[in-house]
């Protein structure tokens, strides 16, 4: 009896050993993977719904044409000395110097010549120097039919120029034709653009895009809306930093920025880059851009 009941002790201490090992390294398992499963949260850049302006364009293109132009035809042969021609002259001043008499420049602007042509009349070779004032610079422009409605003296216009890729030029619409061309089934219209430094010279090929129905929006960065189906979805972060996922409504893209019509307020904080690291109802750490 004695040997069976010293059997049985041993048999219960072994397997309280065994139950303590086991509840210790569990203890100590869910300690440390409790320790260090705590991640914390992504830093994700955010930043306010504000208003911006927003438009619909007209883009179509158009030749660069001087405030004011003049042409004079000198004869070689009554030039006083060597033609020497400045790049800039202003009003009244010596324009050319001719035996028969000077010529002064009836305005300011910049001089040129288009080349040597034989006079018919004569044996003699003729100069033809240009003189253009192109301190505004006006281009005549066709809107389609279907922007009749839409087009107005005033609208403001953007203008770009290939020799100047990242510039844009501003100007407005000057002026609007009565009716429709008949045959090419447009509006003819004329813009102008303060040419301040001169950078736009007579003749060139103007990117011209009339701005209409002009609005102030609520605007997001494009980086910031995610598109699901017809449904499109930014995330908005609340007072304790948490990511809701919340469906907009959009309108018109801009630069780098879409207009939003209904689901934010304006002041609303958003996710603006980094949606990938972004998940429903998780935290982030706001990093203002």
């Amino acid at each position: 009896m004695k040997k069976s009941t010293k059997t049985i002790s041993i048999i219960i201490i072994f397997f309280l050993i065994i139950a303590i090992v086991i509840i210790g390294r569990t203890m100590v398992g869910n300690h440390f993977k409790k320790k260090f499963s705590k991640r914390p949260p992504p830093g994700i850049i955010v930043t306010e719904v504000i208003e911006k302006e927003f438009s619909e364009k007209i883009d179509t293109f158009g030749t660069a044409i001087s405030k004011k132009s003049k042409t004079f035809k000198i004869k070689k042969d009554d030039l006083f000395e060597d033609l020497k021609l400045k790049n800039f002259i202003k009003k009244g001043e010596v324009l050319i110097k001719l035996k028969s008499g000077n010529i002064l420049a009836p305005f300011s602007g910049a001089l040129g010549y288009t080349g040597l042509t034989e006079d018919i009349l004569i044996s003699n070779n003729i100069f033809i120097i240009t003189l253009d004032d192109n301190s505004i610079i006006y281009s005549d422009i066709k809107i389609p039919e279907n922007y009749s409605t839409s087009i107005k003296k005033g609208l403001p216009v953007e203008v770009k120029l290939s020799s100047y890729k990242d510039k844009i030029f501003i100007g407005e619409v000057d002026f609007v034709s009565s009716r429709i061309n008949a045959d090419t089934r447009s509006l003819l219209s004329r813009i102008k653009v303060k040419n301040k430094d001169l950078e736009l010279i007579s003749g060139s090929l103007l990117e011209v895009s009339v701005k209409f129905n002009l609005r102030n929006s609520l605007s997001v960065p494009d980086t910031s809306v995610m598109i699901e189906g017809d449904k499109s979805y930014v995330y908005k972060i609340d007072e304790k930093n948490i990511a809701i996922k919340t469906e907009v409504k959009t309108g018109l893209r801009g630069n780098k920025n879409i207009e939003i019509i209904s689901g934010l307020s304006e002041g609303d904080i958003i996710v603006a880059e980094g949606l990938k690291k972004v998940r429903p109802r998780g935290k982030i750490k706001p990093i203002n851009k």
